[in-house]
């Protein structure tokens, strides 16, 4: 579906369910990353790219002080709360998410009326692909442009960003970087967005996939992940305590040449941990450097060592991500790795347009040989960052 038509169908629904129009609809659009697992709250660099899958998030404002939250997909329940009642713990479930963008708003000095939200997507929940950050960012872009109409100070893309962070650590208790809401806000057709983790700068790097004769294939292995489990946390902190142990701020600060210190300094586990990011952000910057010089076909042998990194250092895979890239690179793909956080979710191939019917038969057939669940394969290409539709 278009975003223009899963717009109209937001608007409509908002109206059936509130009894009028929305003030407006506005997109925020799930990601892939490119490559650069776990860095980003490591001060390191990430890759991301917004892609033409999004959450749609329809608003109006209220007379007072009262938020009604609904969505149009199945197996959500509606809220009803009162914006001065909004604190980390207040609110549970889906609801969490736009209600902490409302609490981080808040928190950054914007006083918000009260009001209305219907939120729809065609963003896979669970997949990796960042669903949490995309519904965030359409909220934060439709409250920011709402309460600057009504004569409030309205915020940049990255204090946007920011916000959408703090709602997704302290409301709903996911301890994630930065990136996701970086690459949904600030997300380009036609290009990844190359992100310093530590500064916040970012850089378009060109991502012209169809020029090139390529395709992203995402390939959702349908393996449920959660980032307010323990296993995200648990890597969290075993990056903070190498760093603490190798004296520096952020494991960003270790260069390659000190990982033969690092292994007498750690324990093995610890020691494989940092490898990942240390490695992988070298790998985000070759990236870049080889989009830059070669285009996106030359990049793939950096997808394939990303992935045995994730897999055997920082072990965020699992047998179903294992076998998609496998099966994917087998039949075809220049490159392949999971993406998002890990633990399931999704993983990507670099595949020629020519050969995406062969990689996906391959794909299908592993997994069929398996008995694992059949994965749910599509295409993504890069896509505008966080906007109003209507």
């Amino acid at each position: 579906m278009s975003a223009d038509a899963l717009a109209a169908r937001t608007a409509d629904a908002f109206a059936a369910r509130f009894g009028r129009t929305p003030a407006g609809v506005w997109a925020g659009p799930g990601r892939v990353n490119l490559i650069g697992e776990h860095t980003d709250y490591n001060g390191g660099f990430v890759l991301p790219f917004a892609i033409d899958k999004t959450t749609t998030a329809a608003l109006a404002v209220r007379g007072d002080r009262t938020v009604r939250v609904a969505s149009a997909l199945a197996g959500t329940e509606a809220v009803e709360v009162d914006v001065d009642g909004l604190r980390p713990g207040s609110v549970t479930g889906w609801a969490a998410y736009p209600l902490g963008v409302a609490w981080a708003l808040e928190q950054a000095g914007v006083r918000l009326p009260g009001f209305d939200l219907l939120v729809d997507s065609e963003v896979p929940v669970g997949a990796g692909l960042s669903s949490s950050a995309a519904l965030e960012c359409a909220v934060a872009v439709g409250l920011a442009e709402l309460a600057a109409l009504d004569g409030r100070a309205g915020l940049d893309r990255r204090a946007l960003a920011a916000v959408g962070r703090r709602a997704e650590n302290d409301m709903v208790g996911a301890p994630t970087g930065i990136m996701d809401q970086y690459a949904s806000l600030f997300g380009s057709a036609g290009s990844a967005v190359f992100l310093d983790c530590r500064s916040k700068e970012v850089q378009l790097v060109p991502l012209v996939l169809d020029a090139a004769g390529l395709v992203c294939l995402v390939m959702d292995t349908k393996v449920s992940h959660a980032h307010a489990t323990g296993d995200y946390a648990r890597r969290r902190d075993s990056c903070t305590r190498a760093a603490e142990a190798l004296g520096v701020p952020l494991l960003r600060d270790v260069p390659h040449d000190r990982l033969a210190e690092a292994q007498q300094l750690l324990d093995d586990e610890t020691f494989r941990r940092a490898r990942h990011i240390v490695t992988e952000n070298q790998r985000v910057v070759d990236a870049v450097r080889t989009l830059r010089i070669e285009g996106p076909a030359a990049i793939g042998r950096l997808l394939d060592a990303s992935h045995v990194s994730m897999r055997d250092d920082f072990e965020i895979s699992c047998p179903e991500l294992d076998l998609a890239v496998d099966a994917a690179r087998e039949g075809g793909a220049l490159g392949a790795r999971m993406t998002g956080g890990g633990f399931g979710g999704s993983a990507i191939a670099l595949v020629p347009a020519a050969g995406v019917d062969a990689v996906r038969d391959a794909v299908w057939r592993a997994f069929a040989s398996r008995g694992f669940r059949q994965p749910e394969l599509f295409t993504v290409r890069p896509a505008d960052g966080a906007r109003r539709l209507l």
